[in-house]
């Protein structure tokens, strides 16, 4: 029996910022290894997992979600052995200050994120958040020893471990998106009890948070019939209107726009309508800004659909969502996916 909860803290501890996915690929292929036939890393780093249909001829469908988290890069070790950073996929610095850190150098280092104190900070300071430019880390360490086993372009990664909250709640780093890789395990698991005739290749794509490089390059060598991104979006947050957000614990959001294919829309809300399982629609009149866009445009055009699970405080150590929505959009996953037959894809491609 898949345990996605125990996965899903699991795949979020593990320290993987674009460029540096190798461990989170090495601990999917593991989880995945029951469900599927064959799992290999691509030459960019993206974790392939393929899952054959019951026959031959079947429509090929991919799924994509990203292993990659935000992070930071030492920029400068200054003359004390306090190290500058650079954004390495858009952390909120507001949320920086204070967050324990690893610094994966010569070796893996605990330190601490700081800047000036309150107290001798100027009054124009201390009314607006801390810019990245006046955060450190400091290590605790001799400024020789920092050298000696930091340089410059080194990984920093936030230390935080998943903290449950009440009924399935759930808050921690890299949500974004662990959660959706722990999603595509579940559907994979459930396919196991499906008679499915496509072919389905799951991957967990590469630097997403820097420009969906993983992604382009699977559809590219994949070439599939058709694909559904899996990725997060915001979640309700006082402050913020209705129509900008999605609930959580509501059910999987399923995307509507320019970037996704009208059909397969459709077929999403009409599989969830069938199982009984509550959807959100979110409208993205532009790019969606995940995997979706550079897979639905490669070689001649790949029919894409997006589905997402809400999340609060994305971008931070403590992005929080609701388990129950993950379980459900691995489960609107299989589900479409088992029932496609191929009229309906090769449709896909008449307008």
């Amino acid at each position: 029996m898949f345990d996605g909860k125990e996965w899903l803290c699991r795949l979020s501890a593990i320290d993987g910022t674009a460029g540096d996915e190798m461990r989170v690929a090495e601990a999917v292929i593991e989880a995945a290894t029951p469900y599927v036939d064959e799992t290999y890393v691509d030459s960019v780093g993206n974790a392939v997992l393929i899952r054959r249909g019951h026959s031959g001829g079947g429509p090929r469908v991919m799924l994509a979600a990203h292993m990659d988290e935000i992070g930071l890069l030492v920029r400068e070790i200054d003359d004390a052995g306090f190290l500058r950073m650079a954004q390495a996929g858009g952390f909120d610095p507001r949320a920086l200050l204070g967050q324990e850190v690893f610094v994966h150098g010569r070796e893996r280092l605990l330190g601490i994120i700081g800047s000036k104190p309150p107290h001798l900070s100027t009054a124009t300071e201390r009314k607006k958040s801390v810019p990245l430019q006046d955060l450190f880390v400091d290590l605790g360490l001799p400024c020789a020893d920092v050298h000696r086993l930091v340089q410059v372009g080194d990984r920093i990664t936030v230390r935080k471990d998943v903290v449950p909250l009440l009924g399935e709640r759930l808050a921690g780093k890299a949500m974004d998106d662990r959660a959706s890789l722990v999603a595509m395990l579940v559907c994979l698991e459930e396919l196991t009890h499906l008679r499915c005739s496509a072919e389905v290749m799951a991957v967990a794509t590469v630097q997403e948070e820097i420009g969906c490089k993983g992604a382009e390059v699977a559809a590219y060598t994949l070439s599939p019939d058709l694909a559904i991104a899996i990725d997060v979006c915001h979640g309700e947050t006082p402050g913020i209107s209705d129509d900008r957000v999605q609930r959580l614990g509501e059910g999987p959001v399923v995307t509507f726009g320019p970037f996704i294919h009208p059909q397969l829309f459709t077929r999403l809300c009409d599989t969830a309508k069938r199982m009984r399982l509550p959807i959100q629609i979110e409208v993205a009149p532009g790019h969606t800004s995940t995997d979706a866009d550079p897979i639905a445009t490669v070689q001649a055009g790949v029919p894409t659909a997006l589905v997402s699970i809400a999340l609060r405080y994305m971008h931070t150590a403590v992005e929080t969502l609701d388990y129950g929505d993950v379980v459900a959009t691995g489960q609107l996953l299989a589900h479409c996916i088992a029932a496609l037959e191929p009229a309906f894809v090769e449709g896909l491609t008449c307008y």
